[in-house]
């Protein structure tokens, strides 16, 4: 399997301009490093909605007869890595579904804690669900008469989730876009000409040409329709700290992105510049694991005073195989990802720096990579802490028993790999990388969490509801 944490979606929306298919799908495109399982994408005319469906990537939308009768001025569309419920064309996003009150749309990033018990209780009365996501929850709440008859159904629908998401909701009229309380999942508000536009990332704004205006702050529905756009909440503050995941500084997002208010870029050298002090070691160079560890790599490098070479290559016609659905497919496509350059490496003392260490049998094989080139010695060092408790906000590493440093020691670890040290970045080191700490979650590195989840939270787990209730 590979090291990396598998990770979930993105999701990008727009409203009021021209041409919306084309738009997100370029925007999809900046995105498409946050999931190569499945692409969709809905558009509407403001009287009919169509959409596209794939099992591939963005690219592979724009070969199908549908996406080229999808004209109108507003739409949404999404990425999506499975974090609940199985790779199948029933599970790709958006979905669409015909409620009494018109056709919805939506598309999900994050992991809804309680969409089990939300999902059986809807089972128990009768209700019929078409796919095994989390994300399905929401619009049987949204077509629920106890919702659909009330002011603020949507509000009132939201503030019925637990857990981590970044929503983007779509009706035949307007776009709608909505952050949790806690704000684990990111979500941006951009602008583009007189329209507007929504993005995982901010990368994915400049993608486009959309100026940044502001993130969806936690708590908050936008609403944008021809009215113009307008803000709500559906729940009160929450009391304390936010819950912003710290894995998309240390790896999930694009280096060139804003996120939670700081550049991904500037986190990323932080953490290997603080690496570099609370981990030094006497070596000849510094060496990246492209391409999340090369920020750190370059912070690590500056701090310590160690030339900065590289000594993997990568293939780029292999995609992130973390967000593979398969563990054969992840194996194989780690193996011919990166190639070591022997030159570079051979009879030199060589520290290498990588963002995280999961469950430590890829980077068992890159270190033996690295002797077999002829590598004099090699120290690792990790630009986060031992990740040693399982995530349930949208990262697919929900048991303890898959990672490395749950039940050993970095001594441990480090004779399992072949280094000849291995380091891992403090809790301390990695607070200190970002602005406002204490709103960050780093319960995968302590096993604290924003708030309590109660129950078994596994990626299959509406799977196995489906089956047994069958």
């Amino acid at each position: 399997m590979n090291d990396k944490p598998r990770h979930y979606c993105g999701i990008f929306g727009v409203f009021g301009v021209a041409d919306p298919a084309r738009v997100i799908y370029n925007g999809l495109f900046a995105l498409q490093h946050r999931g190569q399982e499945g692409t969709g994408i809905a558009v509407s005319d403001g009287q009919k909605v169509r959409s596209v469906k794939v099992m591939g990537l963005v690219q592979d939308t724009a070969n199908r007869r549908e996406f080229h009768d999808l004209h109108g001025h507003l739409g949404i569309g999404h990425v999506r890595y499975s974090t609940t419920g199985s790779p199948r064309p029933q599970n790709i996003q958006p979905l669409v579904v015909e409620c009494l009150d018109g056709i919805w749309a939506i598309a999900h990033n994050g992991n809804l804690t309680n969409a089990q018990q939300l999902r059986r209780s809807y089972q128990e009365a009768g209700a019929i669900f078409q796919t095994s996501t989390d994300s399905e929850v929401l619009l049987h709440l949204i077509a629920d008469p106890m919702f659909r008859t009330r002011p603020r159904r949507v509000e009132r629908a939201l503030a019925e989730l637990q857990g981590a998401f970044s929503f983007l909701l779509m009706t035949k009229d307007c776009v709608m876009a909505a952050r949790d309380p806690y704000g684990f999942r990111p979500l941006s508000i951009g602008k583009l000409g007189s329209g507007y536009v929504f993005a995982s990332e901010s990368c994915a704004l400049e993608q486009v040409g959309a100026d940044y205006v502001r993130d969806v702050l936690p708590g908050e529905l936008v609403t944008v329709d021809e009215k113009g756009i307008r803000s709500t909440t559906f729940c009160e503050p929450i009391t304390g700290s936010l819950g912003q995941c710290i894995f998309e500084h240390v790896y999930f997002a694009r280096p060139d992105s804003m996120l939670f208010g700081q550049n991904v870029h500037e986190v990323r050298f932080n953490l290997g510049k603080n690496l570099a002090k609370e981990a030094p070691a006497l070596a000849d160079i510094v060496i990246p694991i492209p391409d999340s560890g090369n920020v750190a790599a370059l912070g690590y490098s500056q701090a310590s005073g160690i030339p900065l070479d590289y000594g993997f290559i990568r293939n780029h016609y292999i995609g992130r195989t973390f967000i593979m659905p398969t563990a054969g497919q992840r194996t194989d496509s780690a193996d011919m990802k990166l190639a070591v350059v022997p030159g570079v490496v051979r009879g030199k003392k060589i520290v290498v720096v990588d963002d995280s260490l999961i469950r430590g049998t890829t980077s068992r094989r890159r270190v033996q990579s690295l002797r077999e080139a002829g590598a004099k010695e090699i120290h690792l060092r990790i630009s986060c802490p031992p990740t040693r408790h399982p995530c349930f906000f949208g990262i697919d590493f929900p048991s303890r028993s898959e990672l490395v440093a749950a039940e050993n020691s970095i001594d441990d670890i480090r004779k399992f790999i072949g280094a000849d040290s291995l380091a891992y970045l403090s809790l301390e080191g990695l607070r200190a990388s970002v602005e406002h700490p204490a709103d960050f979650c780093n319960g995968c590195f302590t096993g604290v969490y924003p708030y309590p989840v109660s129950g078994e939270h596994t990626k299959n787990a509406l799977e196995v509801m489906a089956e047994t209730t069958a």
